[in-house]
């Protein structure tokens, strides 16, 4: 178990603006994701528990072993502090064979037990053939699981992953998820894994910490928070729903159900505890789970508002539609090209799931 708390200030200068990272998290054995915008501040974190950069205050412990007080003044040095870290760039010395690079990482071992250690990484992680290889020699997807190997041998007590599918193609980047599982699995070891990848954190992260401009805005499961982001901040980051403002015209909490004025159209909606008639609030929806229809000389209403498409984009799994109001659904490929050149759309919502933010 790793308990982090830290703060670091960072003062305005020429070309660039203050920054403050101003955060608290536990994370136990399994993979913590710290999702955010590039620049929120989750590198300076890992950074700060690796002791590559002191905090201004804080604490930080881990498994009873404590790497930073700011109260007391102790700060272990980062050979003392059993992270393994995997950079971006992987950081593997140029100069050596990856063996090399894994012999360097055990070199506290007796010798015969780090040559056992050693080969046992090479196997593990499917790097026997290419052992006497230099990293340039070795394809992205060798080179990451050489990093992580490497990070291992050191016995730590918990691994820092910095963005580590970065550049890597979707093969390369489903063999190293599968290493990180092998790792959550095989090692029991807390993991902290940094990323801006929405779908990596539902592939990896048992837990997800939610950053933005230095501070965790929202902590839970992966599924917890798309299903219930706790505020238009954290909706806007994730970056998956229509959002749209409404006005509460009725609430009936004997139905569990309310009326929503947007424009000059009305919604049903779920009840929505703590909001009153009047009030002006922020809708979310997930755009698969709303439905458009062409207009075609229909009427709107029963939960149906007008939109003007604007553009169209080809996913895997059909057609996105984006419309002027913001809005956006998906719709089936044939049913989409069925359809032809059509501008005015109704787009219907099922009331059951409509969320208030």
């Amino acid at each position: 178990m790793i308990s982090v708390r830290v703060r670091k200030q960072f003062a305005a200068a020429p070309g660039s603006v203050a920054f403050t990272l101003d955060l608290e998290f536990t994370a136990g054995p399994g993979v913590t994701v710290l999702f955010g915008p590039s620049g929120a501040g989750k590198t300076l974190t890992l950074e700060c528990i690796a002791g590559f950069l002191r905090p201004d205050a804080g604490r930080i412990e881990l498994d009873g072993l404590l790497l930073f007080d700011g109260v007391s003044g102790v700060c272990l040095p980062p050979q003392e502090r059993h992270c393994g870290y995997v950079f971006q760039n992987y950081a593997l010395f140029p100069h050596m064979s990856l063996r090399s690079n894994l012999d360097f990482a055990a070199e506290r071992l007796p010798r015969l037990e780090r040559h056992r250690k050693v080969q046992e990484m090479l196997d593990r992680f499917h790097l026997e053939e290419v052992a006497g290889r230099f990293p340039h020699e070795l394809s992205g997807g060798q080179r990451q699981r050489g990093s992580v190997a490497r990070a291992l041998l050191a016995a730590p007590k918990m691994v820092l992953l910095d963005e580590p599918a970065r550049g890597l193609d979707a093969p390369l980047r489903a063999e190293l998820h599968e290493v990180i599982r092998e790792v959550r699995e095989g090692f029991q070891l807390p993991v902290v894994l940094v990323t801006h990848d929405l779908e990596e954190c539902f592939a990896l992260g048992d837990r997800m910490q939610v950053v933005c401009e230095g501070r965790i805005v929202q902590s839970g499961t992966p599924e917890s928070i798309v299903e219930q982001p706790a505020s238009l901040e954290v909706a806007r980051l994730l970056g998956l729903y229509d959002l749209f403002q409404a006005e509460v015209r009725s609430l009936d909490p004997g139905a569990r159900t309310s009326r929503l004025r947007v424009g000059e159209y009305e919604l049903a909606a779920p009840y929505l505890p703590g909001k009153f008639k009047g009030d002006r609030v922020w809708m979310y929806v997930l755009p698969e789970r709303v439905k458009a229809v062409p207009r075609e000389g229909q009427r709107a209403g029963a939960n149906r508002i007008p939109a003007t498409l604007e553009r169209t984009v080809e996913r895997p799994q059909g057609m996105r539609l984006e419309f002027t109001n913001g809005l956006r659904a998906e719709v089936p490929r044939e049913e989409f090209a069925a359809w032809g050149s059509t501008r005015e759309w109704l787009i219907e919502f099922p009331p059951g799931e409509l969320r208030a933010l």
